[in-house]
């Protein structure tokens, strides 16, 4: 399956650039919260809600992207769309693919060649099943597909370009824990901050958390999914915090200027969820195959892998 194949293929219209981040910002608080990949998961929508409204102060709560995707059951995806509207929010490639579909997409997710040919190929089918849903709830369509591709924020000093994917494009894996990890991914994620005038960029989209500093530039926090276990053995999602003030309530941290930028998990009924979850998407089907495991288990990923320095990328 190669590289412009739906579900690899990454459409001129995901496209923006660095130098869209340079415009003046859409929001200017004090905590800003981000969250990516929520994935249809009422139970992390509801534990993320619980955790915002506790915060003191001039805040936002931005949705990056992907906020639907195991949700077919239609209460479901109503449900998780009134509450999403309520905040900022961007089109993730999923949100994209629902309202306004490209040819050959797929499901949108850009994957590189790392990810499997079978994920790939279930990820366009679990998509396809979506539209159906979304077909059922016409008036989410329009307002999916008027929603921004990327923004820009301010908390304290520091200017925040937020995005799904990285800063070329909505579906990018530049930002990914997997890219970051190769001294040209390094230099990539340099150049992108040169351009784009931005301190820190808070992504999502390629579904593992990566909080790491770019040397001379600053910061990637990269949430993961919200909706799903980020680190084996665990069962929380994560979302990003980005304010002048610390919290008490973080997986990992690391400070740009004036802000504190924080990895926090969202602690959400485990076991409600797997209900939930199965009851839309039993043995056999597509997102059980490629995602059940993640679900009850975690990925085979570590928290010592999430939180990097440049100095320890150089050694």
């Amino acid at each position: 399956m190669g590289k412009s194949s739906p579900g690899r293929a990454c459409p001129l219209s995901y496209r923006y650039g660095p130098a869209a981040f340079r415009a003046a910002p859409a929001l200017e608080v004090d905590t800003l919260w981000v969250a990516g990949g929520l994935y249809g998961n009422p139970y992390a929508l509801e534990r993320l809600m619980e955790v915002y409204a506790r915060e003191p102060g001039s805040k936002a709560l931005v949705f990056n992207g992907d906020f639907h995707w195991f949700d077919v059951h239609a209460s479901q995806f109503r449900a998780i769309q009134a509450s999403v509207e309520k905040f900022a929010a961007l089109r993730g490639n999923v949100e994209t693919e629902l309202a306004a579909p490209a040819e050959g997409a797929g499901c949108g997710c850009g994957y590189p060649d790392w990810v499997d040919d079978g994920t790939v190929t279930r990820s366009n089918a679990i998509l396809e099943k979506l539209r159906g849903t979304a077909a059922s709830c016409p008036d989410a369509l329009p307002t999916l597909a008027a929603l921004p591709m990327h923004l820009v924020a301010r908390v304290g000093s520091v200017r925040v370009g937020v995005v799904h994917g990285d800063a070329e494009s909505l579906a990018g894996w530049a930002f990914s824990q997997e890219a970051l990890a190769r001294p040209e991914g390094v230099e990539a994620a340099r150049r992108a901050f040169s351009q784009a005038g931005v301190q820190i960029f808070a992504s999502s989209h390629t579904c593992l958390p990566v909080l790491q500093r770019v040397a001379g530039e600053g910061l990637i926090a990269n949430n993961g999914a919200a909706g799903m276990p980020n680190f084996r053995g665990t069962r929380y999602g994560m979302a990003t915090r980005i304010s002048v003030r610390p919290s008490k309530q973080t997986v990992y941290f690391q400070e740009q200027n004036d802000v504190h930028v924080e990895a926090v998990a969202l602690d959400y009924d485990h076991d409600a969820w797997e209900r939930c979850f199965l009851a839309q998407w039993p043995a056999g089907s597509e997102a059980h195959r490629s995602y059940y495991e993640r679900i009850t288990r975690g990925p085979g990923y570590g928290v010592d892998e999430a939180l990097r320095s440049a100095a320890a990328l150089a050694a």
